[in-house]
């Protein structure tokens, strides 16, 4: 099965996904689906507190222009939902009394402001204009949440610019291992591991302009946005409104960006080198030098009017480039032992360690009888293995430069961390997220986003020879979200989401594909691990765990995840009550491969060529034992594709 491939039964789901949509379409006046928008409601009075029913209350986005009406109740009432976050301007008109406008209203996302009014009596050519006043309060709901709002998203420092970092400032949110910084070079869980609320790491739910970034595989979050595409976002911790589902810990609601009817662009660098970084400790000992160290983060943005009042826009590009050096201070075979030569071969206290035949165990084939004392074998002649006992195998492997050759002399007398270098390590990242708002007609508005975010972990190759232990792994996620709002009346609105969620990766050894028997003389049954695994190439070197000595690891993984979701709304106001009736339908699916350790593990100890196996002592060496092709352990790994699918529906 190819790493593209979609599960058993996935049309079948698709199309229960479609019946399903269908069917929510169909009953739309019990639906609301989760979303980032705002709201503004508010009463209008006069000077002595009476209501003032019947006012005309207009609202104006004052960054696009776009404008909604309605009239206040007859508890002087009024309520504007389903509002993109942004600033906006209230301007009310009644007979008999001053024409009144409050500017800079601001909504975040999820967030239900509340804009009383009180009118003074006068001729609706005279005007009252409030410009600055109280911040406004979010009294409609419970819910325990922090808004980091535009200004600290764009401002705060954030070092690599992970915006997700954030989340911190809000109380109850506990960042874990690896979620702090640049993501890239990390494991694929760093983003979600925060403790929200009280709940389990990787297990909120995160949603980006109301559509979930979280996948099937661990709940992962697969796409964090650049900064500079966030407008705001809101961590929800607590006492949460029955919308949200799916989540054990908080609910993390990111908003967009959007164009306006002002062209504004940026463009940006964050350099950071080595120059004035000072060196380790062990990298000075050992003469490896300063680490490498360059960050580069740059991008740009752009955004604006594609049709005054009408289409908008917005676009942003980032790219991020780390190298980052990390010392391999490890112990490797020197030239002597790689011949056989064990007999300068000691230990810390300068006294050579025997390593016995095998061969010669007692009580075997024509060796004597063993003693009372037990098992006993006699040591190599001048604690050396002639050439001939060394296996082909063995052979094979030195000639494949499986372990680095000394490059300092290590410690006195046992040659221990007889290797030292820096290895470059980072990895490479690219997002560009592009949003378009499209104003249908007065009532009706479209909303499109497309984000594509490619981040690539290199090779980690501490020998130079090819051979990599931190495979180089590969993510791919895309992004695509469509949104239809629709106010029918000004007390009832409609609003449709579908999202699109791709998230690809693949993890590829550094030997995938090798033919085995050709490259270490192994049997050729070894090149039968590709049928085995029903995956083709999936077969790389055994992997040599030699006790005492550093080695490679491999590990292959391919996986891709797939998100569909439907989510329909319906926002009813009757008198003093907001009713909101809503759901959610997903499609999970997920085809995952992992193989560990893809051509096997061979694991040498001392007991082979130790004087007693069953009391080795501090005789024989694990390399030793290597050389003559008698591990004391092996294991192959053979695994499959896995495709798993998941149909989620939830309603309020």
């Amino acid at each position: 099965m190819s790493r593209n491939s979609i599960p058993r039964g996935s049309n079948s789901a698709i199309l229960q996904l479609s019946n399903s949509l269908v069917l929510v379409l169909a009953a739309a006046s019990l639906l609301l689906a989760q979303a980032f928008y705002g709201s503004i409601v508010g009463t209008v009075t006069d000077q002595s507190g009476a209501a003032v029913a019947g006012a005309t209350v207009n609202l104006v986005n004052i960054g696009t222009s776009e404008s909604r009406s309605t009239k206040a109740d007859q508890d002087g009432a009024y309520r504007f939902v389903n509002l993109n976050p942004g600033m906006y301007k209230v301007v009310i008109e009644q007979s008999g009394f001053k024409h009144y406008t409050r500017d800079r209203i601001e909504v975040n996302v999820e967030a239900v402001v509340r804009a009383d009014v009180g009118l003074e009596v006068g001729e609706v050519t005279q005007s009252v204009e409030v410009s600055a006043q109280v911040p406004l309060l979010q009294t409609e709901n419970a819910s325990l949440s922090q808004v980091v709002a535009s200004r600290s998203v764009q401002e705060l420092p954030l070092n690599g610019r992970n915006v997700l970092n954030l989340i911190n400032i809000a109380p109850g949110v506990v960042p874990q291992g690896g979620s702090e910084g640049s993501l890239t070079g990390k494991n694929v869980f760093a983003a979600g591991n925060y403790q929200i609320g009280g709940g389990t790491a990787n297990q909120s739910a995160a949603y980006y302009d109301g559509v979930a970034v979280n996948v099937a595989y661990g709940n992962m979050i697969a796409l964090v946005p650049s900064q500079d595409a966030v407008s705001e976002f809101r961590v929800q911790t607590n006492s949460l409104s029955a919308e949200w589902g799916r989540y054990t810990g908080g609910v993390i609601n990111l908003a967009s960006k959007g164009g306006t009817n002002s062209f504004h662009g940026t463009a940006y660098e964050f350099l950071r080198n080595k120059v004035l970084n000072a060196g380790t400790f062990f990298g000075n000992a050992t003469g490896a030098g300063k680490p490498a160290f360059n960050q580069n983060q740059f991008g740009a943005t752009i955004g604006g009017p594609v049709m005054k009042d009408k289409t908008f826009f917005f676009a942003s590009y980032e790219g991020y480039r780390q190298r980052q050096g990390v010392l391999f201070l490890n112990t490797v075979p020197d030239l002597e032992r790689g011949s056989g030569n064990f007999s300068n071969f000691r230990n810390a206290t300068g006294n050579v360690i025997p390593i016995y035949d095998p061969s010669t165990q007692c009580g075997t084939g024509s060796n004597a009888a063993c003693p009372a004392t037990g098992p006993q074998r006699q040591q190599f002649p001048g604690n050396i293995i002639p050439a001939s006992r060394i296996h082909p195998v063995a052979s094979n492997y030195l000639k494949l430069k499986y372990w680095a050759d000394p490059n300092i002399p290590g410690q006195p007398f046992t040659r221990l961390f007889n290797f030292s270098r820096n290895v470059s390590t980072g990895g490479d990242n690219d997002q560009l997220n592009f949003r378009g708002d499209h104003n249908l007609t007065e009532k009706q508005r479209l909303m499109m986003r497309y984000s594509r975010r490619k981040s690539v972990n290199l090779p980690i190759e501490p020998y130079n020879n090819g051979l990599i232990t931190g495979d180089p792994e590969r993510f791919l996620t895309q992004q695509a979200v469509v949104s239809h709002t629709w106010s029918i009346n000004p007390t009832t609105v409609f609003d449709v989401r579908l999202g699109f969620t791709r998230w690809a990766y693949d993890r590829t050894p550094g030997t995938l594909g090798i033919d085995i028997p050709t490259a270490t003389g192994l049997p050729s049954y070894y090149n039968d691990l590709d049928r085995l695994n029903g995956l083709s190439p999936s077969n790389t070197i055994p992997v040599m765990n030699v006790a005492g000595y550093n080695s490679v690891n491999t590990g292959l993984i391919y996986g891709i995840a797939n998100n569909y979701s439907a989510s329909p709304s319906l926002t009813k106001i009757m008198g003093r009550h907001t009713l909101k009736f809503g759901g959610e339908v997903r499609l999970l699916q997920l085809n995952y491969y992992q193989n560990n350790t893809a051509g096997g593990t061979f694991t040498f100890n001392n007991l082979f060529t130790s004087q007693n196996s069953l009391s080795p002592g501090a005789t024989g060496d694990g390399f030793a034992s290597f050389l003559l092709g008698l591990p004391a352990s092996g294991t192959v790994q053979t695994s499959l594709f896995t495709a798993t699918g998941m149909r989620y529906q939830g309603y309020y």
